[in-house]
């Protein structure tokens, strides 16, 4: 069952410190609420976090095989950067093309000169974002707040705020998102979940 849990809204931003990345907690099968806890933020290395839109078998699968790829690269070679990596996942979703991953992804990361931005889709397209994109069933309502509200310059924190509130706007329409905002912060400090007490005093 877990193949057929589909919708969310997801959301990745750049700051001038790294990226942040948010989405809702609700897996839906329909009209069913499948899970009020869903997560659908990941950590993929100190540096690195992907969130995901779609089949949580697929993506769960997508997590585990790009988890050790990092960890191989380490080992043989040298840590792969932010766009190796996306090469890379944009890689095993196209040699997967007849038999495709059913997601959406966002792939955030930072380097040296701070935050990096990609998506993907099933087939394996990398396109690149210097400020923000949606993924989603609730896209649509995010974009719009994203478009309306972000700002050039825009510091981390301001960042932040504009990420949940539209999570909360596509919340609000879209009905396979819902209960609750999950927020990750990647920085020179590596990957952090933004507490829930911080995240819920943003919502109200």
């Amino acid at each position: 069952m877990d193949e057929l849990k589909t919708g969310t809204t997801t959301v990745g931003m750049t700051t001038e410190d790294g990226v942040i990345l948010a989405a809702d907690r609700r897996a839906s099968m329909g009209r069913l609420t499948a899970s009020k806890y869903a997560r659908k933020i990941y950590k993929l290395d100190d540096n690195l976090g992907l969130t995901i839109a779609g089949s949580v078998g697929d993506a769960q699968k997508i997590v585990r095989t790009m988890r050790s790829q990092l960890n191989l690269h380490k080992l043989e070679t040298k840590e792969l950067s932010i766009k190796g990596a996306g090469t890379l996942l944009s890689n095993i979703l196209h040699g997967n093309k007849m038999m495709p991953f059913m997601n959406q992804f966002i792939l955030g990361g930072i380097n040296e000169d701070g935050g990096v931005l990609y998506d993907l889709d099933p087939a394996g397209g990398l396109m690149a974002h210097h400020k923000y994109t949606a993924t989603g069933s609730g896209s649509q309502m995010a974009y719009g707040v994203l478009e309306n509200r972000y700002e050039k310059g825009m510091d981390h924190e301001e960042a932040k705020k504009l990420a949940i509130e539209s999570i909360q706007s596509a919340m609000e329409r879209d009905t396979a998102s819902g209960n609750g905002v999950m927020v990750a912060e990647i920085t020179e400090d590596g990957f952090e979940v933004v507490e829930e007490k911080e995240v819920e005093s943003t919502l109200n």
